[in-house]
């Protein structure tokens, strides 16, 4: 047996896990990472910033050349940070504010166009995992091995709550069930690379899994896919 180099294309619905797994099957396979919806939530900060008016082509089109985006490996956390021109936001495109505003952002066709042709290329040697909304129907429609995740909305509720919680004692577990369900419908009904499962993907629910279960699981999917008998 022999392996070959494929990509690896993990979507699903927020708070499902998508880039926790991604993560740990990158180091199990020694595969790069990318963080699809980072870039997005990037993008988002600097439009923020700079209060781009998402409704106006031109200064959507004109913010988008003034952007640079790279992934740079952490040696501390053993991950890639994502840097918006120049300078370190890994942390800052996490918070609610940006959440907020991700997928008004993501649905928007220049911003689309300017994100997946940064993919496709990131992809091209493959060897690569990457996760998000339209990975694989869209940027990836070929990868090897397509992961659709899913759960209960309850439990991603309370998963994000946590996660937020960590960084914002105030905020409330409605405020995060209101922001989910509107990403969820955003998500899913945008004009442009709306989330949805691609015919070819393994669905991963991850309702009642464990984080190691399901690592195991998903790790079989791709040697499934990796290994390949001598001819």
């Amino acid at each position: 047996m022999r392996k070959k180099k494929i990509i690896i294309a993990i979507d699903g619905w927020s708070s499902c896990g998508k880039s926790t797994l991604a993560k740990q099957m990158a180091k199990e396979l020694d595969y790069i990472y990318i963080d699809s919806g980072a870039m997005y939530r990037a993008i988002t900060l600097y439009f923020l910033r700079n209060n781009i008016d998402i409704t106006s082509k031109k200064e959507v089109r004109e913010a988008l050349e003034s952007i640079t985006l790279e992934f740079i490996f952490n040696p501390k956390s053993k991950n890639s940070d994502i840097y918006l021109n120049g300078e370190d936001v890994e942390y800052l495109i996490r918070d609610l504010v940006v959440a907020e505003k991700v997928s008004d952002v993501a649905a928007i066709r220049e911003v689309r166009a300017f994100a997946v042709a940064q993919q496709q290329k990131m992809g091209k040697g493959k060897g690569i995992i990457m996760d998000g909304r339209d990975i694989g129907t869209v940027v990836f429609p070929k990868a090897e091995l397509k992961i659709f995740m899913t759960a209960d909305n309850a439990i991603r509720v309370e998963r994000r709550f946590k996660e937020l919680y960590a960084k914002n004692p105030n905020i409330s577990i409605e405020e995060v069930k209101n922001n989910l369900e509107m990403r969820d419908y955003i998500d899913s009904h945008r004009e442009v690379s709306p989330l949805k499962q691609a015919k070819d993907a393994l669905i991963l629910d991850n309702s009642q899994l464990t984080e190691r279960k399901q690592l195991e699981l998903a790790l079989n999917w791709a040697m499934g896919k990796i290994l390949v008998k001598n001819t």
